[in-house]
């Protein structure tokens, strides 16, 4: 009868040194930011703070926590011939220790940035008519896990490379459009362009907000048209800006859309563009020109007399001043 009181006692006490364990790594597990672990259970299957039989028999792994806040297994030998436990001795694998979602460089490369990049790729290549299946869900979730990770000043500059080697191609092809399409080809670069932006700016909002913004103190969509500008606008603005003052003065020529469109685009991308054609501009952005002063009001009133000059010398008649309708009858 001693003997059994004895082992009894010592079977319980290794239960309250386990349950103590446990209990101690469960303040550690509220400590840690954004875990999820697994409920903390004893040797015999059920929680900690349960009540456990002396009858019970088990043999297994569980998962437990120990001080450095590592998940790690657990090993209990707890079973006899006579199904009683044996001692409860609580065995740690150290070489087991595993961190939960981490994620490592080689991972991003080889598993995470692939996906991205064939999604942008898709994003920039498609043509705006077209409808491709792309899920952005996956998107969005693979760019908050590398975010999460870690893993943010390696993403952007991803993003940056693989949208400056599509720039540069689009650049290439322009460099050997004719001059007579050179205006609607790079009305479709930039419209293309444009609307990719559109997809993909919102599915990298997890980084823009807490890496580029506030690490960078930057805008994301900015970068990317300064990106435009920079390999492509910028380096074709020589051929283009003589192209559309040419089509300006030939109506027609080009569809007056298309003009509108690539005006209004340059524009956006550097105001500081108009200055090389300040009458071409301001044909489609408002106050464009400084504002008038009453000094100039005769330079105004004899610009208007020679544009009517010139409009009654192609053909235009005046009519007959004497009537306010020319052709009505009274």
């Amino acid at each position: 009868m001693d003997e059994d009181r004895l082992e009894e006692c010592d079977n319980t006490n290794s239960f309250e040194k386990f349950g103590n364990a446990c209990s101690n790594a469960r303040h550690l597990q509220s400590d840690l930011p954004h875990s999820h672990c697994p409920p903390l259970v004893g040797p015999s299957g059920i929680d900690d703070n349960a009540h456990l039989h002396s009858d019970s028999c088990s043999r297994g792994e569980q998962m437990c926590m120990d001080a450095n806040g590592v998940l790690c297994t657990v090993s209990s030998d707890s079973c006899s011939s006579k199904g009683t436990p044996d001692t409860g001795r609580l065995i740690l694998h150290s070489s087991s220790k595993i961190l939960m979602n981490a994620m490592t460089a080689d991972d991003y490369k080889r598993t995470y940035w692939p996906k991205l990049e064939r999604a942008i790729e898709h994003l920039l290549t498609r043509s705006p008519m077209d409808h491709i299946s792309i899920s952005y869900e996956q998107i969005y979730s693979h760019v908050y896990k590398c975010v999460c990770q870690q893993h943010s000043d390696l993403l952007y500059s991803d993003l940056i490379w693989k949208i400056t080697c599509h720039l540069k191609q689009v650049s290439t092809e322009l460099q050997g459009s004719p001059s007579e399409s050179f205006i609607e080809n790079f009305n479709l670069a930039l419209t293309q362009y444009t609307a990719a932006l559109q997809c993909i700016v919102p599915v990298f909002i997890y980084m823009n907000k807490f890496y580029v913004e506030t690490k960078l103190h930057r805008d994301m969509q900015v970068d990317l048209m300064k990106l435009f500008s920079d390999h492509v606008a910028e380096k074709h603005l020589n051929t283009l800006i003589p192209l559309l003052q040419k089509a300006h003065y030939m109506p027609f020529q080009v569809k007056p859309s298309t003009m509108a469109s690539v005006v209004k685009g340059l524009y956006a991308l550097k105001p500081d563009w108009a200055l090389l054609a300040p009458a071409l501009f301001s044909r489609f952005i408002p106050q464009i020109h400084p504002p008038a002063q009453e000094s100039q009001l005769p330079d105004y009133a004899a610009q208007d007399q020679e544009l009517q000059m010139a409009l009654t010398q192609t053909g235009f008649s005046r009519g007959d001043q004497l009537r306010k309708r020319a052709c009505e009858d009274y």
